[in-house]
């Protein structure tokens, strides 16, 4: 462990400033991490070759600085979402090539990556070995929370649709913002007919005939969520489609709620189902 590590110093996280796009010191510090973790420049290469679709140029056959250059100049020259593929394949490369418990594991890759994302403003995380939209951190510990409160109330479908509005926000190059918003909403959606036992009626029927379930004005928070999500998540127009930012905040508000409703009306049901009641 370096100083930093053993006295638990850690950089600022910036704010977020970049997602579609690569800037060149992303790209130089892949580049460096994947000779840390045992890559050399021909093996780094022949990944990255593969992964561009391109021929490794045969008159570089030295390391350095031929094959080095030439990985530095097939990155500079790729579109951009390519240089976060090579991020995904080199931490599944990593995984399969692990042999001794000494040597550093993909989850350590991925925490560097991850390091590198959170100081450098980019909007981006590696989880699970799949690159996925990150926001800011209000915003990660809602999703969190809320997925947290489906996993311990056994909610697998309302878990499936929180995860997968953030998927949708993942997409590269073209991210699925209607989709995430639709998404984010049907996680709503399945609580609260868990919640009320109406597993036919939808979101904004269930708010109206249930309005309840919330603490008021809640429910017409809900409410407009629902109107919102027909107005642009199902009958989007063509002159004003939503964005990054509108999409967040659904998800968010869609979360934050989520988890106040597990809590309250799953969390004594598990536990007692646990003690055999």
């Amino acid at each position: 462990m370096r100083f930093s590590s053993r006295n638990n110093y850690s950089p600022k996280e910036v704010p977020i400033t970049t997602r579609e796009e690569a800037p060149p010191e992303l790209q130089e510090f892949i580049i460096q991490t994947a000779y840390d973790f045992n890559f050399g420049p021909a093996g780094l290469r022949k990944i990255v070759c593969r992964l561009l679709r391109k021929s490794p140029n045969r008159n570089n056959w030295t390391e350095f600085p031929n094959i080095d250059g030439e990985v530095h100049d097939l990155l500079g020259q790729c579109e951009w979402f390519y240089v976060y593929d090579l991020i995904e394949e080199l931490y599944e490369c990593i995984g399969k090539l692990l042999k001794h418990p000494s040597q550093k594991s993909d989850e350590q890759f991925a925490e560097e990556i991850n390091q590198f994302f959170r100081t450098n403003g980019i909007g981006w995380q590696l989880r699970d070995g799949k690159i996925e939209y990150r926001g800011d951190d209000d915003f990660e510990a809602l999703r969190e929370n809320a997925v947290k409160a489906l996993e311990n109330a056994n909610k697998e479908t309302s878990k499936y649709e929180i995860k997968e509005a953030i998927n949708d926000l993942s997409k590269k190059p073209n991210p699925d913002i209607t989709g995430s918003i639709q998404h984010s909403l049907a996680a709503l959606e399945c609580v609260i007919r868990e919640v009320t036992g109406d597993t036919k009626s939808t979101l904004g029927k269930l708010i109206n005939d249930y309005p309840d379930i919330v603490p008021k004005p809640i429910d017409t928070v809900i409410a407009k969520l629902w109107g919102y999500t027909s107005n642009v998540g199902r009958h989007i127009e063509e002159e004003n489609p939503p964005d990054y930012d509108e999409a967040e905040l659904a998800v968010g508000a869609s979360s934050i709620i989520i988890s106040y409703l597990a809590k309250k009306n799953f969390q004594d049901k598990k536990e007692n189902s646990d003690l055999g009641w």
